[in-house]
């Protein structure tokens, strides 16, 4: 075990890059991805950068502001919502909300995730930002901040506008982030096959998930389909099999049984050659940290959560890592985050990971202060 302070501490391991190898992966799609979710790390891709038309697609957007909403409190699954007239006119897939029509948060949510609600995700919309116009606005404002290469919403549903476009590693990265943020709520939702809506009235309404494979490919549980003349048949699926999440993307396939069918080839090939490996697993013990301002003068760092990498089946490959001390002065508490673990890839990307404490750290009494200046002193 090392100690480290306020200095960096840089474990250097040898590096074998994951790289995509030049494969006919999805060849009847204009665009194609295919991302490990925790790391955002692309192990293939064609046209990933394209811009491409997204469809329904842009609902992954509009359900990461309706989740930062909802974790930041602003809103919650029980609120009422009440359907504006905008809302209630608009066309594509939808439950044919009508103006002045109240539905919760979560029958909303669960109508745009399963059946690609486009009243109702312009209804949500103009809940949390006010206006659809703010809602868009915010929508681009995450496009910044999520650092997306070429991305611009015109509308928060997908239907066409020739100045609403993205490509598929956009699509990939909001994916994987909109994952992160709404954990087992929203895949438990995206992997549902089917429920109903407004059940114990007399306009009760069947929502039908339209991505099929659901039924048809092991270990998916979303992600969200999409369909307009000008953007083909668009999917953005993910799947986790033995600890891997793989998020994959096709934009631009002629018919639905092809987009399924590729996208299948697509997560069949991560998961036939590459494998999730930890670093540290959940509560390890890391490393420990120097407290200053404490009797406690030392404590242990353990990991937050799961640390990993991927790397192809059968290969040597473990990644190079340095831990970044973000607070070692008392007082500190129990499971606050005072270091990060930052793991590095080959292509330069960096993957940060809590680090914590496990026990209170009280700060010295200014008696005890004194006391030590004095001791100091006489040394």
């Amino acid at each position: 075990m090392k100690k480290i302070g306020v200095f960096l501490l840089c474990l250097c391991m040898c590096i074998l890059p994951v790289k995509a190898e030049t494969l006919n992966l999805a060849p009847n799609s204009g665009a194609m991805i295919l991302m490990e979710a925790s790391t955002r790390q692309v192990i293939n891709g064609v046209n990933e950068q394209e811009k491409m038309y997204p469809a329904s697609t842009t609902k992954i957007m509009s359900m990461i502001l309706l989740f930062e909403a909802i974790n930041s409190k602003k809103i919650s699954f029980d609120d009422m919502v009440t359907t504006s007239a905008y809302a209630a006119s608009m066309g594509g897939s939808q439950i044919y909300l009508e103006e002045n029509e109240q539905m919760s948060v979560h029958d909303m949510f669960k109508s745009v995730a399963i059946g690609s609600a486009n009243d109702c995700i312009v209804a949500l919309g103009e809940y949390i930002a006010g206006t659809n116009d703010e809602f868009v606005k915010m929508m681009n404002e995450k496009a910044k901040e999520l650092k997306l290469v070429n991305t611009h919403f015109a509308n928060a549903t997908g239907l066409h506008d020739d100045n609403h476009y993205t490509c598929a590693l956009d699509l990939a990265t909001m994916a994987a982030y909109l994952i992160e943020i709404g954990g087992d709520k929203l895949l438990e939702t995206t992997s549902t096959v089917e429920t109903y809506v407004r059940e114990d009235t007399d306009k009760k309404f069947w929502l039908v998930n339209t991505n099929k494979l659901l039924n048809a490919y092991s270990g998916i549980d979303g992600l969200k389909t999409g369909y307009t003349k000008e953007a083909g048949y668009c999917l953005v699926a993910t799947a986790q099999r033995d600890g891997l999440r793989l998020i994959g993307v096709v934009l631009k396939e002629p018919t639905p049984k092809q987009r399924n069918s590729e996208i299948a080839q697509v997560l069949d090939y991560g998961f036939n050659l590459y494998e999730s490996r930890y670093v540290y697993h959940q509560g390890d013990l890391v490393t420990t940290l120097e407290v200053n301002d404490s009797e406690i003068k030392e404590t242990s760092l353990y990991a937050k959560h799961d640390i990993t990498y991927i790397s192809k089946k059968g290969e040597a490959y473990e990644p190079s890592y340095n831990i970044r001390i973000l607070k070692n002065q008392a007082p500190l508490f129990t499971n606050e985050t005072v270091a990060m673990l930052d793991l590095h890839s080959e292509d330069g990307k960096v993957q940060s990971y809590d680090l914590v404490i496990l026990e209170d750290i009280p700060k010295l009494k200014f008696s005890q202060k004194v006391i030590r200046d004095f001791q100091k002193m006489w040394q």
